[in-house]
């Protein structure tokens, strides 16, 4: 445990646990919500600023009234973090729900350095200055890949949450806990977006642009790195003509704000060799529009396509015939579906009917990043807590 470095909080954790949604906690994220929205660090990252949005009181009082108050709460008690390696906030998004479930945490925090996360750490240093209790309940720490040291926090967790891909969510779970511990792991997820191509004819300037902006902020903005930015991009009653004009409006976008790291050019442009060699069963033809922006057309579609993966700028596409074509290959592994021009309702309601295993999330483009309570199918709020039944 000398490896282990805590940025805030010790190893001395203090472990009762708090109503859920207890006045002294919706305090703290109101107050980190304006601290971080004050600071220049929530201007220049816009993960930050979102993480602010969330955090502010009015979304707060929302989320409350939504769960039954005649139930009595509490916390588990102490809940253990695995946060992502390649998104640098959300292991707060991890802590801030369960803080509100009524725990105590410790966070492992991404190995990789992010300056926004460095930037976090700070602010939250400044408001805890009026939030002792919630500081005493607090732990963040950063170590490298050590299975002995996951192994001893995870023996003293009432709740683990594990986000990772499959292979690091095995590891854990096959380390000892307390017979009651409770996991909820995030696991490996595949996303998509469905638009009509119709509706993109039917837009004007204004709507295309905004449209622009929110699939950059779904996919550019995280490097596709996240499991709901999507890969596979699905055109309804297809039009060359829409195409063109989606994607120029992204490439133009894109021009404007992203910054193509070479590491992360030089992945696309391998990926881009691969599926040349390996693929070609799948790929119907490439478009390469400068470096910024690479598309894949699918000649057919089948359980594989949840495979083909892009990175900064590269996205697979194809032309459905209909809902129930695409249907057809979604499993579990499947998250989000953001969409344009089609109804979220009809197709949830598609969902049902056919008993589909997979689809988590039906969200129109640009909303593909906001993580909430409820997320991957969990009510994380409910799973976190426990009910203290009487009659």
């Amino acid at each position: 445990m000398n490896d282990v470095k805590y940025l805030i909080g010790n190893e001395n954790i203090t472990v009762s646990p708090l109503p859920t949604f207890s006045e002294e906690v919706c305090n703290f994220l109101n107050d980190l919500s304006k601290a971080i929205l004050q600071s220049p660090a929530g201007r220049l990252y816009p993960d930050l600023s979102a993480l602010a949005f969330w955090s502010r009181k009015g979304n707060i009082q929302k989320i409350k009234e939504i769960y039954n108050q005649q139930e009595i709460r509490l916390g588990r008690g102490l809940c253990f973090h695995i946060a992502p390696s390649n998104i640098p906030i959300n292991f707060a998004f991890s802590y801030l729900f369960s803080l509100l479930a009524g725990n105590a945490n410790i966070v492992r925090l991404p190995s990789k350095d992010f300056p926004q996360v460095n930037e976090l750490v700070s602010i939250m240093k400044s408001v805890f200055e009026n939030y002792s209790e919630i500081e005493k309940r607090t732990a963040f720490v950063k170590y490298g890949r050590n299975n002995e040291i996951t192994q001893s926090f995870s023996q003293k967790a009432d709740a683990r949450m594990i986000w990772g891909g499959d292979n690091t969510i095995a590891t854990v779970r096959q380390m000892s806990t307390k017979p009651r511990c409770v996991d909820i792991a995030f696991a490996d997820r595949y996303s998509v977006c469905i638009i009509d191509a119709n509706k993109i004819l039917e837009a004007d300037e204004k709507t295309m642009q905004r449209l622009g902006e929110n699939f950059y902020n779904d996919t550019y903005l995280m490097d596709q790195n996240a499991c709901s930015s999507p890969q596979l991009i699905y055109w309804l009653n297809d039009n060359d003509q829409a195409r063109e004009k989606f994607w120029n409006i992204v490439l133009k976008t894109a021009q404007q704000k992203y910054d193509l790291q070479d590491a992360i050019c030089v992945d696309k442009y391998t990926k881009l060799c691969e599926d040349a060699i390996d693929n070609t069963e799948f790929i119907k033809r490439t478009t390469n529009t400068g470096n910024l922006l690479y598309r894949s057309e699918l000649k057919k579609l089948s359980a594989y396509v949840e495979n083909l993966r892009g990175k900064g700028g590269y996205f697979y596409e194809y032309s459905l015939s209909d809902i129930e074509e695409f249907l057809k290959i979604v499993n579990e592994k499947y998250q989000t579906v953001t969409y344009f021009g089609i109804d979220a309702k009809k197709l949830a309601d598609i969902l049902l009917v056919h008993n589909i295993a997979g689809i988590d999330r039906i969200v129109p483009i640009g909303k593909a990043m906001d993580i909430d309570i409820i997320w991957d199918g969990h009510d994380l709020v409910r799973e976190l807590s426990r009910v203290i039944s009487y009659s």
